[in-house]
């Protein structure tokens, strides 16, 4: 089954709805790791949340979600970019165990240093461009919450999220109120009817139940939903796991740790063992494959940025 967003707006193009069901997607995240409950369930509602963002940026890119804490969970990271092709990875600290009963706050934030960090990365960036970055503390109990804190202090728009996640599946829905404009496209829209369908939908859309999110197909929760409103529906969007690695991309961050470094790790263990954080992908360099990466004439370093720290 191909893993599909939907988006859909009210009549009067004063809200947008978006819906998001994630299983062939979801499980490749999971392929290579064995992530407790926990982290499955905060994880996976991080994937949906970024498919339905990223599915609104408007330029050729990537959108980064990224938690940090000082709790149990040191980072968690999701990227997706522009065409809804996404990877993610954890970072749990050594010392720590990773409660089954574990929420949020409790593995991120249990100190109060845990912050929420949104990251918007045009891939053709003008002379001097930087990547946006977005940042404000952890606040909420789920994902859901840290998101709309975020969306409202930052982005200044009233958006709702729902997000859901299992061993088997992730899903998730939005709803925003658009910038009232007025004008000729919504010629009977005042801000007053704007914030009337706002009201409504945010009202319908708040009956969603976790299980109905995770079980539902999103054409059946949609109507479920809104079946006495007329919606105006777009073309279902792919969504699909994605992770650039490669040995040559893993060869150039060696080369960046430097050649003592390298060396050092061989004479400890006989080899270089490399995975990727992303999809878990081994790869193994021999003294022979350490020496060539400090032969003459070696390509430099790539310019693809290192997983998020």
């Amino acid at each position: 089954m191909t893993d599909q967003l939907k988006k859909y707006l009210t009549e009067d193009r004063s809200v947008r709805i978006q819906s998001v069901r994630l299983d062939s997607t979801w499980k490749a995240v999971q392929a290579n790791h064995d992530y407790p409950p926990a982290i499955t369930h905060l994880l996976g509602e991080l994937v949906a949340a970024s498919t339905l963002l990223a599915a609104n940026i408007k330029f050729e890119g990537s959108l980064v979600l990224q938690i940090q804490g000082d709790g149990p969970i040191a980072l968690l990271v999701v990227e997706c970019r522009s065409d809804l092709s996404l990877r993610a990875t954890v970072k749990v600290r050594e010392d720590h165990e990773v409660p089954t009963d574990g929420t949020m706050q409790s593995l991120l934030n249990p100190g109060g240093n845990g912050r929420f960090i949104v990251v918007l990365d045009p891939q053709r960036k003008l002379p001097g461009q930087q990547a946006y970055q977005g940042i404000v503390p952890l606040e909420g109990e789920t994902v859901a919450e840290a998101l709309q804190h975020y969306m409202k202090a930052s982005e200044q728009l009233d958006t709702r999220l729902w997000l859901a996640a299992d061993a088997d599946r992730a899903a998730g829905m939005l709803i925003q109120r658009l910038p009232f404009h007025g004008g000729t496209d919504a010629p009977l829209l005042t801000e007053q009817t704007a914030a009337e369908t706002w009201d409504r939908t945010n009202a319908l859309a708040s009956t969603l139940k976790r299980e109905e999110l995770l079980e539902a197909e999103i054409d059946t929760l949609i109507h479920r939903l809104f079946w006495e409103d007329t919606l105006i529906a777009f073309d279902p969007v792919t969504v699909s796991w994605h992770c650039p690695c490669t040995r040559e991309r893993v060869a150039s961050m060696l080369r960046s740790l430097g050649e003592e470094e390298v060396n050092s790790v061989l004479a400890e263990r006989g080899q270089v063992d490399v995975s990727c954080d992303f999809c878990g992908k081994p790869y193994k360099f021999d003294a022979v494959d350490c020496a060539s990466l400090f032969a003459p004439n070696q390509p430099p370093a790539d310019d693809t940025p290192p997983t998020v720290h």
